[in-house]
């Protein structure tokens, strides 16, 4: 996995999919200041980033969760790149929403729903992990049998870490902040001097200035 973590930051930085900026900061929707700010949906703009995606996600479902019986994507970002995935396998797809449908059925689970089923949870990126969590419940109350989530990159913190083992879900992610810092400089998007901004904000990012 260490190689395609390297490759996957690579090819996020390539597309700027990934932005770091020290002096300019990033402010999260959490109120936090972030020297770095991640959106791996630009991924699906650029047909080769888009399918060496697809294609590794689908190869860590084969090689760590054999047996998935189908997707399921996170809203928003997780749909695209779970309904790629699911076709890649050739399995059903289903979706999850943050709250239920305000019209209609209600639904907070969108597609064919059975009891059962082993499956696989997509995001596209792990930060605390909270809203990713809320999904697998939604999709354990509906009677789902959740394998465990893959991400196309995750920053590690270690609330996230403790929240994955609360609700013993098996997360694995392609890329990983420390691979990101370590490609990054290598292909000098950062400076050796700006690595410990980097590593304090990843420490505490609630109170990193």
């Amino acid at each position: 996995m260490e190689h395609t973590a390297g490759e996957v930051a690579k090819l996020l930085l390539k597309i700027n999919a990934i932005k770091l900026d020290i002096e300019n900061p990033f402010t999260w929707a959490s109120g936090w200041k972030s020297p770095v700010y991640c959106d791996n949906r630009l991924s699906l703009s650029y047909p080769e980033a888009r399918t060496f995606i697809k294609t590794k996600i689908a190869d860590v479902i084969n090689n760590q969760f054999p047996g998935t019986e189908a997707i399921a994507g996170v809203a928003t970002a997780g749909i695209p790149q779970g309904a790629l995935v699911a076709d890649a396998l050739g399995v059903p797809f289903i979706y999850v929403r943050s709250k239920p449908k305000g019209h209609g059925l209600a639904n907070v689970i969108e597609g064919k729903i059975i009891a059962g089923q082993k499956t696989v949870v997509i995001e596209d990126l792990i930060s605390t992990g909270g809203s990713s969590l809320s999904a697998v419940d939604s999709l354990r109350s509906a009677g789902i049998d959740i394998l465990g989530m893959v991400s196309i990159f995750t920053y590690g913190f270690a609330i996230a870490d403790e929240n994955f083992k609360h609700k013993n879900v098996r997360l694995i992610s392609l890329s990983n902040y420390e691979q990101l810092i370590e490609t990054a400089l290598s292909l000098n998007y950062i400076t050796p001097k700006q690595i410990e901004h980097l590593k304090a904000w990843r420490e505490s990012p609630s109170t990193w200035k």
